[in-house]
């Protein structure tokens, strides 16, 4: 557990290393603000009993009114159903994968707590604040979503900065970094016309953090221009494919 943010009222947690076994670490987090907390891409079955405990040093879980899923992958909505029947709050997930989500055992009843996030994005009140939901679409998922706190000043960005591989949680070297991120975002993302258009719009935001959903975040404004600066420049998907994979048309 590590606190990326802390003023007064509003707090920003991060948890990370709960997966087991052969399962792709992933990282959770919590915003609170006053009495209200949400939860960013809570992910699966066996991280679910572990993340309760380390949340509870934090805030209570009865306080958790929101939980928000970046996208449809296992390991962010896998444990839905539970974080849904342990407490009473409400789900926020793209318009288009809410149907999808079901095949993880989404009880019905409790379906309706499951809001669809237009794909323009749209904002979500935690306490006091405006947490606002920004589109991230083909990044990697078709209908993507990520959280900007405009408090914290953190992007909270799901895949986009996955980093794997690297010892440590906060980056020091970009350049050094780059090495650990590159291998996903070459086979992930698919295309790099999407990821000039994603910097062109976040570009806007005030940010001091970036922490993505797997690996380390990258903190303070050098580190995130020089992040936007690869993406901008990075050939990616549909633009490897006679390099990566054995696909001639």
């Amino acid at each position: 557990m590590e606190i990326l943010y802390q003023n007064n009222e509003h707090k920003c947690v991060m948890f990370d290393d709960l997966a087991v076994g052969g399962m792709i670490q992933a990282t959770q987090f919590v915003i609170v603000d006053g009495d209200e907390a949400m939860i960013l891409d809570p992910g699966g079955h066996k991280v679910f009993s572990s993340l309760i405990k380390e949340i509870a040093e934090v805030v209570s879980v009865s306080k958790l009114k929101h939980i928000f899923f970046s996208h449809q992958d296992p390991d962010i909505v896998a444990s839905g159903n539970a974080w849904l029947m342990l407490t009473e709050a409400k789900a926020y997930l793209s318009e288009h994968w809410t149907r999808f989500v079901m095949h993880f055992g989404i009880d019905d009843y409790i379906s309706k707590r499951i809001n669809p996030i237009p794909d323009d994005g749209m904002e979500i009140k935690v306490g006091e604040r405006n947490l606002s939901v920004i589109p991230a679409h083909f990044m990697h998922s078709a209908a993507n979503f990520q959280i900007y706190d405009p408090e914290s000043k953190i992007l909270f960005s799901g895949d986009l900065g996955a980093s794997f591989g690297q010892n440590y949680n906060r980056v020091e070297n970009f350049d050094e970094h780059i090495k650990y991120m590159e291998i996903f975002h070459k086979r992930f993302i698919p295309g790099n016309e999407i990821l000039k258009k994603w910097v062109n719009m976040v570009r806007k935001l005030d940010i001091e953090q970036i922490a993505p959903q797997h690996g380390a975040v990258l903190p303070g404004k050098e580190n995130i221009e020089k992040f936007f600066i690869w993406l901008e420049n990075l050939k990616c998907g549909v633009s490897l494919l006679d390099e990566n994979l054995d696909f001639k048309g």
